[in-house]
């Protein structure tokens, strides 16, 4: 993933020959990432897993594995917390964010390997590459793109293919 020209919250995701338009953070791209930034961080993020709102939408065709969102499923972003920047359930008292949302975004999601694996407290937690709201608004740091362009690209991602933000 590349930067768009003229505007800090748009990209250019290219996967082989595809070129496809996204959103990023609403501060744009950063090497310094921080809980609550609104950054996107310059890396290379391996993707770790999917989920999918199955409710919504058929099982696309992927060889990364998508797992079907529950009501009960949480993502922890309390710096604090022990789970930090992980999957959790309902109920849950500190601060985190439904996966089962009632907008589209989480309809795909697929985690980046940002903070997961080696995780620093407040370095940011939950970057994932999801899909767009209308506008291509920015987001609070993942990256984002049109459901028909995630469809597109799903076959060709699997657990471990890297996505760099320059």
């Amino acid at each position: 993933m590349r930067p768009a020209p003229g505007r800090k919250t748009r990209a250019i995701v290219q996967v082989g020959p595809l070129r496809l338009p996204a959103a990023i953070g609403r501060s744009g791209r950063t090497s310094r990432k921080r809980e609550g930034d609104g950054a996107t961080p310059i890396a290379a993020m391996p993707l770790l897993s999917g989920f999918l709102r199955g409710d919504r939408l058929p099982q696309p065709q992927s060889a990364l594995p998508l797992r079907r969102i529950r009501p009960a499923m949480l993502w922890c972003d309390a710096p604090k917390h022990p789970s930090y920047n992980r999957l959790v359930r309902a109920p849950f008292k500190p601060s985190h964010e439904e996966m089962q949302r009632k907008d589209e975004l989480y309809d795909i999601c697929l985690v980046l390997d940002w903070n997961v694996t080696a995780r620093r407290r407040h370095a940011g937690s939950a970057i994932f590459f999801h899909l767009i709201r209308p506008g291509y608004e920015p987001t609070a740091g993942c990256i984002a793109l049109a459901q028909r362009d995630m469809l597109r690209i799903l076959p060709h991602l699997r657990r471990g293919t890297v996505v760099r933000v320059l």
